[in-house]
């Protein structure tokens, strides 16, 4: 079967160590499923495994991609859950089982025309969803779905601050926000990606670091230290900052005394468990929401892709069709 995958490992030129070419079909242990790959997607975590994050020398070669959507044997239309893992190990969450991994990490992934998973990781894919919209979810939006709706402290419409505009998450969860009945407030330091937020939906897109018009219920943090402060300032009493990323840096400085004094929540949220993955996307064939996508093309010029992705000049998903 034709894939793409990691055959070194190169921090400083992860592309040249991407090679598309036939492998061997995956096995199929019991308990398992083989999915025809009708489509797939592109994360940083791709370009992070050609660079050795959490992909080491020796687990190689390595069939990457964490996003799937295709066809079981028996006919079934599947989007791929990309967390391994075992629920009872995480008190009922996989995401919390510590020895959970994504695909492409201990098992091979899905950028190939086939890959194989634990049954319980299939949810049904509803017709309203095309193959690459599918293939757009189970790593970038349920991260972004899971900071909203499980780990946000939201139970109902809120303000909601996305830090970051043009990054997969946050374009994520400016759709999801407004599905969902937000207040969405966007910052970012470039423009045209404010300009194209809005055209998103977002209510207002900010300058990086400007008073937000309103204080916010929550603030959804992937930058890390060059936005901290600001979402800090920018929360009401009582509020929260969900962090699934620090792109600018992990050890931001705290003031503590504000953390304390306004009752502010800091919590972390990674990607989410099969059952929210289910949740996202009965909402986006409910709500007529879809992912943005910026460009699609056969898994053959993956190169092309993957050096889009390493560029850093896009928004939106990069699909890739088999």
């Amino acid at each position: 079967m034709l894939a793409a995958y990691a055959t070194k490992i190169d921090a400083d030129d992860p592309l040249s160590g991407l090679e598309v070419a036939d492998r061997p079909e995956p096995e199929v242990p019991d308990g398992w499923a083989r999915v025809a790959v009708r489509a797939s997607a592109l994360n940083h975590h791709d370009l992070w495994s050609l660079k050795g994050v959490g992909l080491g020398e020796d687990q190689l070669p390595m069939i990457l991609g964490c996003d799937a959507a295709g066809v079981t044997d028996d006919g079934r239309e599947v989007v791929v859950h990309a967390v391994l893992a075992d629920p009872a190990a995480g008190g009922g969450d996989e995401t919390l089982d510590p020895k959970r991994s994504l695909l492409s990490e201990k098992y091979q992934g899905a950028l190939a025309e086939y890959v194989a998973v634990p049954e319980r990781n299939l949810v049904d894919k509803p017709a309203e969803l095309s193959w690459e919209e599918a293939a757009c979810l189970p790593t970038a939006y349920l991260t972004a779905y899971r900071m909203l709706v499980t780990r946000s402290g939201l139970t109902g419409p809120g303000t909601v601050l996305v830090q970051g505009a043009g990054g997969g998450v946050a374009t994520a969860a400016i759709l999801l926000g407004k599905a969902l009945g937000h207040t969405v407030y966007v910052t970012s330091r470039d423009e045209d990606k404010r300009r194209r937020s809005l055209e998103l939906g977002a209510d207002e897109a900010l300058e990086a670091g400007a008073r937000v018009p309103s204080r916010v219920d929550a603030v959804l943090e992937t930058v890390g230290e060059a936005t901290w402060e600001h979402s800090l300032k920018s929360l009401k009493p009582g509020g929260t900052i969900v962090v699934a990323g620090a792109t600018s840096g992990r050890k931001p400085s705290t003031d503590l005394n504000r953390v304390f004094f306004l009752q502010l929540s800091i919590v972390g949220s990674t990607m989410g468990t099969r059952d929210e993955l289910d949740g996202l996307v009965r909402l986006l064939a409910d709500s007529g929401v879809r992912p943005l996508i910026s460009d699609v093309r056969p898994l053959a010029q993956i190169r092309e892709s993957m050096a889009l992705l390493a560029g850093g000049d896009v928004f939106g998903k990069l699909v890739l069709t088999t």
